[in-house]
């Protein structure tokens, strides 16, 4: 007899708000790392909702040496007052300062760039997977479009044969 399947319970505490699916299109990801995120009341309010846009988001040091996540998108929050916040405001990132030194050098090398991989929360604390990302050239998207989709076909054609050979 098969064994249920548990229901999946989602912590309230520990779910993903938003995905860069077009980071992984663009960029080979080299690295990722966990950062933690400042920000306002209504910024959190408004992630604990669930909106957030991270599709033109990038990361960049300042003058200071510090890590900051910028042009990435966090609506208003509906019920804010006048103390609502920028929607695109520059927010900075907090990092083990030997995270920090090990990014910058490989940032330094031409062609790799910071970009924002999810936004989630973690133990109620909103976090960033950030990615040292070089981007990739036309033909790279086309063949791996091309590997997915015929991984894709292959699992079907798998998962056909073995439902014939269990009738």
């Amino acid at each position: 007899m098969a064994k249920k399947k548990k229901p999946e319970v989602k912590d309230p505490k520990n779910h993903t708000i938003a995905r860069n699916r077009r980071a992984f299109h663009d960029f080979t990801i080299l690295d990722t790392y966990e950062a933690g995120i400042v920000l306002t009341g209504t910024e959190v309010k408004s992630l604990r909702e669930g909106q957030a846009s991270l599709v033109d988001g990038f990361a960049a040091f300042d003058s200071r040496h510090e890590l900051w996540l910028e042009q990435v998108h966090i609506p208003e929050y509906l019920n804010g007052t006048w103390t609502n916040h920028a929607t695109r405001r520059k927010r900075k990132l907090l990092l083990h300062s030997k995270e920090l030194i090990k990014i910058s050098r490989q940032v330094e090398d031409p062609g790799l760039t910071i970009v924002p991989l999810r936004l989630y929360f973690k133990d109620g604390r909103a976090k960033a997977e950030i990615g040292i990302a070089k981007g990739k050239r036309e033909f790279d998207k086309r063949h791996t479009l091309r590997e997915k989709q015929d991984n894709r076909e292959a699992q079907r054609a798998m998962r056909l044969k073995n439902r014939q050979a269990s009738v």
